[in-house]
């Protein structure tokens, strides 16, 4: 059992790849236990698919480098969030609508700026299907600087995203810089989902947004305990997707999901049977 244990981390990519996945799965939880309790699915699904302009743009300008690649992701999903919540505040589009608009729009921008490119299959395949083991020491370091960023300020104005999340009404009357701290949180969002490209690319992202903190959420109500729940499930999620890819030989971005999907599915089956058991006792 320890031999099972031991023999993936004798290769630096392995090593690099659970860094990358704790990491990334530490943050996404945390920003992800506030996009759960305001229902922003589908702003975190929408962000995520909206990045494909600024790849396609950073693939064409760095000719498939890295670093210039996440920059202009990162760019795309700043502008892409603010816009969501721009458009949705200074018209009578509800905000739904207002992500079905910049999400189509800017999706379909990617895909006809990728269709420029004729080398562009296995380079950006990576991002959109996720390249985990790919990740390298620069990479892991800009993982950490941005993650830093954003838990730091999740924590700084932690009262603040918890009032506006739960009584916004409050939050006004109390004359809290509303609109700064929205848009402070579409960038956190953004930062987060960039961030996590290279571990299960934009296809998958919201799964890592969304199903740790979900189910954290069945779990506990009290929001601290939520999000350190999340961030456990995630980063145990992370490791086992990482050894299941090393072993099953398969992608790693979906390993890795599909285990935080499976322990979504049986903390709430186990919730719904403990319910009934509950139930007929009384």
């Amino acid at each position: 059992m320890l031999e099972w244990f031991l023999q993936p981390l004798q290769y630096p990519f392995m090593v690099r790849g659970i860094s990358a996945a704790v990491l990334v799965g530490i943050v996404c939880a945390v920003v992800g236990s506030f996009v759960v309790l305001r229902g922003m699915a589908f702003f975190g699904d929408a962000l995520a698919h909206a990045i494909l302009p600024g790849l396609a743009v950073g693939y064409l300008m760095g000719g498939g480098d890295r670093q210039v690649l996440f920059w202009w992701a990162l760019g795309t999903a700043v502008v892409s969030g603010l816009s969501i919540g721009a458009v949705s505040r200074s018209t009578r589009i509800r905000e739904d609508t207002a992500i079905g608009i910049i999400f189509a729009g800017m999706f379909a921008l990617g895909i006809a700026l990728i269709s420029t490119v004729r080398s562009y299959t296995v380079d950006l395949a990576h991002f959109l299907f996720g390249d985990i083991l790919g990740v390298t020491p620069t990479d892991i370091q800009l993982i950490l600087i941005f993650s830093g960023v954003v838990i730091g300020l999740i924590f700084l104005f932690y009262k603040e995203f918890v009032l506006l999340s739960f009584d916004p009404v409050l939050a006004i009357t109390l004359r809290l810089p509303v609109r700064f701290l929205e848009n402070l949180l579409l960038v956190l969002i953004a930062i987060s989902i960039v961030v996590s490209l290279q571990t299960v690319g934009v296809a998958l992202m919201v799964a890592m947004l969304i199903t740790p903190a979900a189910t954290a959420y069945l779990l506990s109500k009290r929001l601290p305990v939520m999000m350190a729940l999340a961030s456990g499930i995630a980063s145990f999620s992370g490791i086992t997707g990482l050894y299941l890819s090393y072993y099953l030989n398969i992608a790693s971005g979906a390993a890795i999901v599909l285990t935080t999907t499976l322990i979504f599915f049986l903390v709430w089956s186990g919730q719904s049977l403990w319910q009934r058991i509950s139930k007929q006792i009384e």
